[in-house]
């Protein structure tokens, strides 16, 4: 069965203790919340899943962990991806056997004056070649200083193996660039929430929006609303998320998001250090963005949803 890459995706965050231990019973109690709210699927342990501050053990836990809590018909994705081709080859066949039905696999960058786009091809060629479960290309500029051009996605988006890319940077004419050079069964997917409704105008497919573990009703309407028509809708919700958006990625990180996550009712949990959760000044922005949301979607009569009690 093909994996749906349409709607509302979540890159999910992992909640820790106060010890900083990977919190399973938050983690399962949270899935039964956003099960609820209308997106179509998850991303476990990408960016936002703070994958790089875990060890492999974890790893397998989460991805194991989340398996059971989620419905098989929502997509369920697993983040991947080592500094070399080998390496990535052998964690996408530890996210299969633990679960996860397609690997976000993001781009190589330690050695970044090497990765050109032709190395890049190269990489995703050869780790689709071995791998067991379908691939979607992540490009995370703002964190590796490489982005994946729409000349290398559309060369790459002949492999019947690679099936869709996430874009994470707001630059929505290349965006625009890519849905055009690549063929209709390849999901572009946005990954900034504070370009959402653009994106989509764009002929994205899908978000997979950090902001929307916070706040999933508001990327479902604008969602909607793009896809009914409905523009001056859409663009007066994005405006409200955009702000959000922002506080809960580029100004607070994942200690914002997850500071967010509990305002809402989520379990949130600490961030592994050196990652920090914001300040008294920042908790009290997220909050009344948070409520701004809530007050946006009052006409929509969704706020007794589950992710904005």
């Amino acid at each position: 069965m093909a994996i749906n890459l349409n709607g509302i995706l979540l890159p999910i965050t992992t909640p820790f203790t106060p010890d900083q231990d990977f919190d399973a019973e938050g983690f399962t109690s949270n899935f039964a919340k956003w099960n609820a709210t209308g997106v179509t699927g998850y991303v476990v342990l990408g960016s936002t899943g703070e994958r790089v501050n875990l060890d492999e053990r974890e790893y397998v836990e989460v991805i194991e962990t989340a398996r059971q809590a989620v419905p098989k018909e929502f997509a369920f994705i697993a983040g991947a991806g080592q500094q070399s081709t080998r390496g990535t080859i052998g964690e996408i066949e530890v996210a299969a056997r633990a679960g996860a039905e397609a690997v976000l696999v993001i781009t190589p960058h330690y050695y970044r004056a090497a990765i050109s786009q032709d190395a890049l091809v190269s990489h995703y060629a050869a780790v689709a070649d071995a791998a067991s479960i379908p691939i979607i290309l992540y490009s995370m500029p703002d964190l590796t200083g490489i982005k994946i051009e729409p000349e290398t996605a559309a060369r790459l988006s002949a492999h019947e193996n690679i099936v869709g890319l996430k874009d994470s940077s707001n630059d929505v004419e290349k965006l625009a660039e890519t849905v055009r050079l690549v063929p209709d069964n390849f999901a572009v997917m946005i990954g900034n929430g504070t370009v959402f409704c653009e994106a989509l105008q764009a002929g994205a497919r899908a978000g997979i929006l950090a902001v929307a573990c916070a706040a999933p009703q508001i990327c479902g309407a604008i969602y909607s609303a793009v896809r009914a028509g409905d523009i001056d809708r859409a663009a007066g919700l994005q405006e409200v998320l955009t702000p959000l958006a922002r506080a809960v990625t580029k100004t607070y990180g994942i200690g914002g998001l997850k500071a967010a996550l509990e305002m809402v009712g989520y379990a949130g949990g600490t961030v592994r250090a050196p990652l920090q959760r914001p300040g008294e000044a920042g908790s009290k922005e997220i909050e009344r963005l948070i409520q701004q949301a809530k007050d946006a979607l009052e006409p929509d009569r969704v706020t007794a949803d589950v992710g904005l009690r």
